[in-house]
C-alpha cells in the first residue's frame, strides 16, 4: 500500500514526477492513495489505475496541513490496514530569487512546500510504520541541493530535505523503516517546461533544447519515469538494505562541478 503526496500534476504535454510514480507503483502490485490538493488532478490519477486494473483512490490534501497529512494517512489505513510505501513528492520555487532579492513570503512558501510537506507526512505516517516494523520512505530531492543554483530558497529547501531523510533514515532504522531521497535533474515534466517557458515567456522547443544540451548523458533531459523507476527501486524488497542514501537520478549533470 504506498501514499503518493502529489501524485497529480501540472497540465502538460508530459507525465509529472507524481504521476509516474502512482502509476509504476500500481503496475507492481501496489494499492495506491493518490494525495494532491488539486483533487481533480488526483482523480485523473487514480482513475488511468483502476482502468489498468490496479486499486486507487484520490485524496484532497493540503500537504503543508497537519490536519489533512492526518487524515491522509487515517484514509489509506482505515481502507487498506497499512502503510508500506510513502512518497513524497511537492515542491515549487514560485517567486524565488536571489538572496538579497527574495521576499519573506516567497522563502516560507516555498519552505513549507518542499520541507515541511515531508515532515507533516512523515510524522503521521512513521507510527504506523513503525507499528507495523517496516516500510519505505522516498523523498524528492533535487540536485539544486548540490549543485550551483542562482535561486536561494528552492537549492535550499531541497538541502533540508536531503538533510532531513538522513536524520529520519537513522532515527527510525531500528523499526525496520528506510528513508531515501532522489535527486532529479533536468526533467521533461510539464512543471518543469510547461511552467519555466512560461515563467521565462520562451518556446516550449527553445527551453528543451536548451535543457537538453545541459544533460551529459546523450543531451537529453530525462522524463518522470526515470524518476518514478528510482522510486519503484527505492521501494522494492531490492533496496532492503539501503536506507539514508540520496541518489541522483539527472544523466550525469550533478558530475560538472569544475
Amino acid at each position: 500500500m504506498a501514499i503518493v503526496v502529489g501524485g497529480g500534476q501540472t497540465q502538460g504535454e508530459t507525465v509529472g514526477n507524481g504521476r509516474a510514480a502512482a502509476l509504476l507503483f500500481a503496475r507492481e502490485g501496489a494499492c495506491v492513495l493518490v494525495a494532491d490538493r488539486r483533487l481533480a488532478s488526483a482523480e485523473e490519477t487514480a482513475l488511468a489505475i483502476r482502468e489498468a486494473g490496479g486499486d486507487a483512490i484520490a485524496c484532497e490534501v493540503d500537504a503543508t496541513e497537519a490536519a489533512d497529512c492526518a487524515a491522509m494517512v487515517a484514509q489509506c489505513t482505515e481502507r487498506w490496514g497499512r502503510i508500506d510505501v510513502l512518497h513524497n513528492n511537492v515542491g515549487v520555487a514560485d517567486g524565488d530569487a536571489s538572496a538579497i532579492r527574495i521576499r519573506e513570503e516567497a522563502w516560507d512558501h516555498i519552505f513549507a512546500v518542499n520541507v515541511k510537506t515531508v515532515l507533516l507526512a512523515c510524522q503521521h505516517a512513521l507510527p504506523v510504520m513503525r507499528e507495523q516494523g517496516a516500510g519505505s520512505v522516498i523523498n524528492v530531492s533535487s540536485i539544486a541541493a548540490t549543485c550551483a543554483h542562482p535561486l536561494v530558497a528552492y537549492k535550499t529547501s531541497k538541502a533540508a530535505v536531503n538533510a532531513l531523510t538522513e536524520q529520519l533514515a537513522i532515527s527510525n532504522a531500528r523499526h525496520g523503516i528506510r528513508v531515501n531521497a532522489i535527486m532529479p535533474g533536468m526533467m521533461n515534466t510539464p512543471m518543469a517546461v510547461e511552467g519555466i517557458s512560461r515563467a521565462r515567456g520562451i518556446s516550449k522547443e527553445a527551453l528543451v533544447a536548451e535543457r537538453d544540451a545541459r544533460v551529459p548523458l546523450g543531451r537529453k533531459m530525462g522524463s518522470a519515469w526515470d524518476v518514478a523507476h528510482a522510486a519503484l527501486y527505492f521501494a522494492s524488497d531490492d533496496a532492503g538494505f539501503v536506507t539514508g542514501v540520496v541518489m541522483p537520478v539527472d544523466g550525469g549533470q550533478s558530475l560538472q562541478r569544475g
